[in-house]
Order: C-alpha cells, then sequence, then structure tokens
C-alpha cells in the first residue's frame, strides 16, 4: 500500500536518527569493533554492518515487523529474549525500549503504548517497542521492518564517524551501499512478521545469531572507559 503524505512523514521521523529515543549513544558493538582493528575505514565498517543486518538486524525487523501487525507484544519480548544470549544486550534493549516508548507516547499517543508502559514499567525489547510505535503511527508492518534494518546499519556507521573520524560521506556511501539489502531484509522480516500472525508462533520469527557482537557487547560492558554505552 503507498504511503500517504501523513504516514511517509511520519516514517520519516521514526527512523530520523535525532528522534530522541537514545539510540544516539549507543555504537551497535562497533565501538568494541574499532578497538579490536575489525572496524578501521569505510570497507571494513561496510562488511561490520551487512553482517549485523543479515543477523541481529533480521531479527530486529521481524519482531518490529510482528508488533505492528497486532502480535502478541509479550509474546514477542518473551521471543526477543530467547534470541538475545548476551545479559548486556538485552540490558541495552530494554533500556532504549523504554526510552523509544516515553518518546513515543509523547509524539503518537496511543491507549495501546499506555497499557505497555503499565504492564512493564521496566520495558519492552527496542525493536518489539519499534513495531508498537509504528502502529501507533498508521505505519505499516513492512515500514516498521524496513526502520528496524535500516537502524541496525545506521547506528554503528554514525558511531563510526566519531570513534574513527571517519569522513561522513564515506559513512553515507556505505549506508547507501547497503540500501538494496536492507530491502531485501525487511521483505524477510515481513514475510515471517505475516507467518506469527497467521499462526501464533513466535518461533517462526528468524533468529539468526551474531556470537561476535555478544561476546563483545560483554566485554564492552565492563570498559571502565568507553564513548557509547553499548
Amino acid at each position: 500500500m503507498p504511503l500517504t503524505s501523513s504516514r511517509r512523514a511520519a516514517l520519516l521521523l521514526l527512523a530520523d536518527g535525532r528522534f530522541p529515543a537514545g539510540a544516539h549513544a549507543h555504537s551497535g558493538g562497533a565501538e568494541a569493533a574499532v578497538r579490536a582493528g575489525r572496524i578501521q575505514g569505510p570497507a571494513t565498517l561496510a562488511a561490520f554492518c551487512e553482517g549485523r543486518l543479515h543477523t541481529t538486524g533480521l531479527v530486529a525487523a521481524a519482531l518490529a515487523a510482528a508488533a505492528c501487525a497486532g502480535c502478541d507484544p509479550y509474546a514477542l519480548d518473551a521471543a526477543a529474549d530467547a534470541r538475545t544470549p548476551a545479559p548486556a544486550l538485552r540490558d541495552t534493549a530494554r533500556k532504549l525500549g523504554r526510552q523509544l516508548l516515553r518518546a513515543a507516547r509523547a509524539t503518537w499517543p496511543s491507549p495501546e503504548l499506555d497499557a505497555v508502559a503499565t504492564a512493564r514499567p521496566r520495558g519492552l525489547h527496542q525493536p518489539v517497542v519499534l513495531g508498537l510505535t509504528a502502529r501507533a503511527a498508521g505505519l505499516a508492518p513492512r515500514d516498521a521492518a524496513q526502520t528496524a534494518a535500516y537502524e541496525s546499519c545506521g547506528g554503528p556507521a554514525t558511531a563510526a564517524v566519531r570513534l574513527l573520524s571517519l569522513d561522513p560521506f564515506d559513512a553515507t556511501a556505505v549506508l547507501a551501499g547497503l540500501a538494496d539489502a536492507m530491502d531485501a531484509v525487511a521483505e524477510r522480516a515481513t514475510a515471517a512478521a505475516d507467518a506469527v500472525r497467521a499462526t501464533g508462533d513466535t518461533g517462526r520469527l528468524p533468529a539468526a545469531s551474531a556470537p561476535l557482537l555478544d561476546i563483545t557487547a560483554q566485554q564492552h560492558a565492563a570498559w571502565p572507559v568507553r564513548l557509547f554505552a553499548s
């Protein structure tokens, strides 16, 4: 379904890095990768973002699409927990979920968002809240998946500019080069969300893993000095 002008504006607002949901304080694993030498410039940043997109990005996009489609957010949150083995990443996902929910309730007031805030004061995983936010904004599951896919690459790319003094033009070119891959991931995620909606089985969600991201997230959380929260 084509986006109306008001829905297109809502999608742009939700995907904007300036949306006050706290994501700017997180590197998506890029800070640990830079310290380990795995990200050194545009080429290695592109490889890192592509790997993240097809693993944690795919999972996040499917969760967001399913939440936007009206699937049970608490069942989705449990599925997100099962797909997030690192305690540091679970804590980060819930913190970002709380921050996004606060911004969403102020931007697109919704009884559904209010109910979630009351039922789960510790927060739901960020992708689940992202899907609920997209739903409150009148967006479609495909839009929610697209936003999550973009976030999975946009966060590390933005962080790399600060961590490496990378030319912002180069970081933007990395994201542009991944545009087709982001679209493909969003399509896969939406199809998985449709399967969950049809069956009620959250086991139909992707469970792609990135063990090195899990390991380095735990290590990063113990660093006494760091630029990013995660």
